[in-house]
């Protein structure tokens, strides 16, 4: 698969509690030059990562992460604020309780109150599959498939694992048609991303695939450099 495709496909991510200015800044350069699909980074910047992007780069940020367990009220607000700073995608976490209690209606009426709130932006659920059961799963791309939101994805990338092969399939088979698939966390070569691609992943949220790219062209330099 061709590189440029599968940076197409990336949302470069930083979401971890010490990343400063500098490094969001660097993050955002790399999406732009590399083409990534979004920067996904902590609402707290949004604002100052959209002006300093402008139209360049899409702008993604997180709602009720990394645990879920926000009241819905509280992931409304959240969602409408990163969006009313700026931010043009919103990746959700799911209340993982209340699917473990069965009350799926509950969780439905959540993310539909959340992509209310996005105001015509694009909505991915997580769903945090490392502490979901196959059945579990399932019953979450029907959620996902009838709330209305634009994808549904494997992971925080904070919890006891990321995406697997194993449930990127496992959506495809079982999610409605135009309800897309991001795979995250855990996604350390180009050959784990052109796998997931190959499964029916659109999206990776990925911060390795940038840095193994300039890794390769840094590689590269170095060896013309030394040829003279």
């Amino acid at each position: 698969m061709d590189i440029k495709a599968i940076l197409a496909a990336v949302d470069h991510t930083l979401l971890s509690q010490s990343a400063t200015w500098s490094e969001i800044k660097e993050i955002l350069d790399d999406g732009i030059r590399y083409g990534c699909a979004s920067c996904c980074i902590p609402a707290s910047y949004v604002r100052m990562a959209k002006e300093y992007v402008g139209e360049r780069l899409p702008i993604c940020t997180v709602i009720g992460f990394p645990n879920g367990y926000s009241t819905t009220e509280v992931k409304c607000f959240e969602a409408s604020d990163a969006v009313e700073n700026g931010a043009d995608e919103i990746d959700m976490v799911i209340n993982i309780g209340h699917l473990k209690d069965g009350k799926d209606d509950l969780v439905l009426d959540e993310i539909r109150g959340v992509k209310d709130a996005c105001k015509g932006k694009l909505l991915k659920v997580i769903i945090e599959t490392c502490l979901l059961t196959d059945d579990e799963k399932i019953r979450m791309c029907r959620i996902v498939s009838d709330s209305g939101a634009d994808y549904i994805k494997t992971s925080t990338g904070f919890s006891t694992a990321g995406a697997t092969l194993h449930d990127v399939e496992l959506f495809a088979a079982h999610v409605a048609p135009g309800l897309k698939i991001k795979a995250a966390g855990g996604i350390s070569s180009l050959k784990d991303a052109e796998d997931f691609m190959k499964l029916g992943a659109s999206r990776l949220g990925t911060s390795r695939i940038v840095k193994l790219v300039k890794s390769e062209e840094k590689g590269v330099k170095n060896e013309q450099n030394t040829a003279y």
